[in-house]
C-alpha cells in the first residue's frame, strides 16, 4: 500500500481521538450508535468534538438500519458505532441487511482489550468471525498506529466497486494508546482493484443487438440507483423508445409515470412486466442480479430463447444464476454514458414496425389491469391508503417500509419518479427496518416529507425507536396498515396451507394511539375509508410533529399478482383467479 500522510501532527493523541479525526477527514455528518464499556474512550472523544452529530438510538440494530437508510437516501457512506459483545451481535442483522443490498457503510465496533482477547472476557465475542459472511470486508486493529490507515481503507472499500458494509473492530486498549495522527490522502490495495470502465467492444455489440431486436426489454435493478445512473438510463430509454421494468430495489431509477415503464417485475410484479420479461427476444439487465424473487423458476425463464446483455460492477454477479450472452463489467453510470454517446454518434437504425407491434402486445397485457382492486365503503383497503398517500404527498415523499404485504403494496401503488426515495430491505427482507430507516432519512433530509409504511407486526420489532424520534423531534409520519395478522404469512397459509393460520394472528396488540402519545407523539386511528384522505392530510399538515396513523384495514386482503415458489414468470396468480383450480 502506498499513501501520503495528510494533516499530520507531531502531537500524540489517543487512538479514540485518532478515530474521531478520521471521521472528520471523511466528512461524516452523523454517527448512529449506542455506548458501552469497550467504546467509552471513543464516546469521550465524541464529547469533545462538534463536527459530526452522534445519534443515540435505543437498540444497536436500529443504529445500523438508520445509518443504512442515511446512505441509501444520500449516496454517502453511513456510519454506526457499537460496543463489544452484545452490542456487536445486536448489529449483525443490520450489517447483513446492508450487505444483501450493497449499501456502503462503515461499522465501528468496540472489542475487549487485546490482552483479554480469546479469554472469554466480559462482553467478548469474535466480531470479525461472526460478521465475516455478511460484510464486504472487516478489520481487527491491533496497533494504534494502524487506526488511520485502516479507517481510510474501510471508507474506500465500502464505497468503491460494488458497495457494501465494512467493519472495523477496535480493542479498548488501542483506543487509549497514544500516537501521532497521520491520515493518508489516498489508498491503493494490491488485491482490490474494481473495474469501472466497460469494454467498448461489448458495449457496441450490446447496442447493435438492442437496435435490431423485435421485442427488446430493459430490466433495471438497485445498481442503477446506487450507481447514480438514473439520468443515463432515462436518456437511453428515451432515445431508443423501448420498454423497461424494474426490481423492487430499482424503483425510482426510471420514472414510474413514463408510459414505457411497465411497473415492478417478479413475485409481486405486474402482469405486463412479467410477461414482457418472459417473452422478449433481447434483454438488457442493468445493475440487477436475476435473483429468485425476480425471475422465479430459472428453467421456466430460460425456456424462452433470448439474448441477454448484463451490465454490472461485480463480475461475480454475471452468469451467477442465468447464462449471459454479452457480459459488460463496469460501473453502470459509465457504461450507460458510453452507450448513449454511441447512440448519439452512430444513430443505430431500429426495427420500428416490430417495436410498435411489441408495444401493442404489451398494451394488451396491460389490459388485464392486474393492480385493480375492489373498493369498499365498509373496510379500508390497504392499496387505497397507499394511493392516497401518493396523492397527499404529490409523489415527493421519501417512503421507507418494513417487510411484508404493506411493502409490496407500497412498491405497487406509490409511483416513484425519482431515485433514492424508496428505502426498504430487499435482499434480506428484514422486518423492523421501517422506523429506523425513516430516522436515517429524516436526519439526512430534515425538511423532507418522510413516510414509514409498516404493519403492526413489523413496527413492534423496533418500536422502542419512538423514543429516539421524540428525543430528536423527528417529524416522521408512520402509515401503519393494521390487519391484525402477519399478513404475508397469512396469505401463504391461505393459499398453500389450507387456511391453517399457524401463529400468524396478532391477538394482543397495544393501543398504538396511546403508545404513540406516551412517547409525546400524535396518535390517530382510522377505521373508515371516507376518513383516509383527511387523516393523511391532517398528519402531513403537522410539519413539525411525529404522527402515528393506525389504519385498521381489511384483514383478508391479499397481494396480487403473485408467483408462488417454483413457478415461472408467466405463471402468475391474479386477483381474478381466486377460486380457480390452481388454488
Amino acid at each position: 500500500m502506498a499513501d501520503t500522510p495528510k494533516n499530520s501532527s507531531s502531537k500524540q493523541i489517543t487512538g479514540a481521538e485518532i478515530l474521531i479525526r478520521c471521521l472528520h477527514e471523511e466528512n461524516v455528518e452523523f454517527v448512529f450508535g449506542y455506548p458501552g464499556g469497550a467504546v467509552l474512550h471513543i464516546y469521550d472523544a465524541i464529547y469533545h468534538q462538534d463536527k459530526f452529530k452522534h445519534i443515540l438510538v435505543r437498540h444497536e440494530q436500529a443504529a445500523l438500519h438508520a445509518a443504512d437508510a442515511y446512505s441509501r437516501s444520500t449516496g454517502k457512506v453511513g456510519v454506526a458505532l457499537v460496543t463489544s459483545g452484545p452490542g456487536a451481535t445486536n448489529a449483525v442483522t443490520g450489517i447483513a441487511t446492508a450487505y444483501m443490498d450493497s449499501i456502503p457503510m462503515v461499522i465501528i465496533s468496540g472489542q475487549v482489550p487485546t490482552y483479554a482477547i480469546g479469554e472469554d472476557a466480559f462482553q467478548e465475542c469474535d466480531t470479525v468471525g461472526i460478521t465475516r459472511p455478511c460484510v464486504k470486508h472487516n478489520f481487527l486493529v491491533k496497533d494504534v498506529k494502524d487506526i488511520a490507515a485502516t479507517m481510510k481503507k474501510a471508507f474506500y472499500v465500502a464505497a468503491s466497486g460494488r458497495p457494501g458494509p465494512v467493519l472495523v473492530d477496535i480493542p479498548k486498549d488501542i483506543t487509549a494508546d497514544l500516537c501521532k495522527f497521520e491520515y493518508p490522502e489516498s489508498v491503493s490495495l494490491r488485491s482490490y482493484n474494481p473495474v469501472t470502465k466497460g469494454h467498448l467492444g461489448q458495449i457496441k455489440k450490446a447496442l447493435k443487438l438492442l437496435a435490431e431486436a423485435k421485442r427488446p426489454m430493459v430490466y433495471s435493478g438497485g445498481g442503477v440507483v446506487l450507481g447514480d445512473a438514473s439520468a443515463h438510463l432515462i436518456k437511453l430509454i428515451q432515445s431508443m423508445g423501448i420498454p423497461i421494468t424494474s426490481t423492487l430495489m430499482g424503483l425510482g431509477g426510471f420514472p414510474a409515470s413514463d408510459e414505457k415503464f411497465l411497473g415492478m417485475l417478479g413475485m409481486h410484479g405486474t402482469y405486463e412486466a412479467n410477461m414482457a420479461m418472459q417473452e422478449c427476444d433481447v434483454l438488457l439487465a442493468v445493475g440487477a442480479r436475476f435473483d429468485d424473487r425476480v425471475i422465479g423458476n430459472t428453467k421456466h425463464f430460460l425456456s424462452t430463447p433470448r439474448t441477454i446483455i448484463h451490465i454490472d460492477i461485480d463480475p461475480s454477479s454475471i452468469s451467477k444464476r442465468v447464462k449471459i450472452d454479452v457480459p459488460i463489467v463496469g460501473d453502470v453510470k459509465s457504461v450507460l454514458a458510453d452507450m448513449n454517446e454511441l447512440i448519439a454518434t452512430e444513430k443505430p437504425a431500429q426495427n420500428t414496425n416490430a417495436l410498435a407491434a411489441w408495444f401493442k402486445q404489451i398494451n394488451a397485457w396491460r389490459g388485464k389491469k392486474c393492480l385493480d382492486f375492489a373498493q369498499s365503503d365498509e373496510f379500508i383497503k390497504p392499496q387505497y391508503v397507499i394511493q392516497k398517500l401518493h396523492e397527499v404527498t404529490k409523489g415527493e415523499a421519501f417512503v421507507t417500509s418494513d417487510v411484508g404485504q404493506h411493502q409490496m403494496w407500497a412498491a405497487q401503488y406509490y409511483k416513484f419518479n425519482d431515485p433514492r426515495r424508496w428505502i426498504n430491505s430487499g435482499g434480506l427482507g428484514t422486518m423492523g427496518v421501517g422506523l429506523p430507516y425513516a430516522m436515517g432519512v429524516q436526519f439526512a433530509h430534515p425538511n423532507a416529507q418522510v413516510a414509514c409504511v409498516t404493519g403492526e407486526g413489523s413496527i413492534q420489532m423496533n418500536i422502542q425507536e419512538l423514543s429516539t424520534c421524540a428525543q430528536y423531534h423527528l417529524p416522521i409520519k408512520v402509515i401503519m396498515l393494521n390487519n391484525r395478522y402477519l399478513g404475508m404469512v397469512r396469505q401463504w397459509q391461505e393459499f398453500f396451507y389450507e387456511n391453517r393460520y399457524s401463529e400468524s394472528y396478532m391477538d394482543s396488540l397495544p393501543d398504538f394511539v396511546k403508545l404513540a402519545e406516551a412517547y409525546g407523539h400524535v396518535g390517530m386511528q382510522i377505521t373508515k375509508p371516507s376518513d383516509v384522505e383527511g387523516a393523511l392530510k391532517e398528519a402531513f399538515d403537522m410539519k413539525s410533529r411525529f404522527v402515528f396513523l393506525d389504519f385498521i384495514t381489511d384483514q383478508k386482503e391479499n397481494v396480487f399478482p403473485m408467483i408462488q415458489n417454483g413457478k415461472g414468470l408467466s405463471e402468475m396468480i391474479l386477483a381474478s383467479d381466486i377460486g380457480a383450480e390452481d388454488l
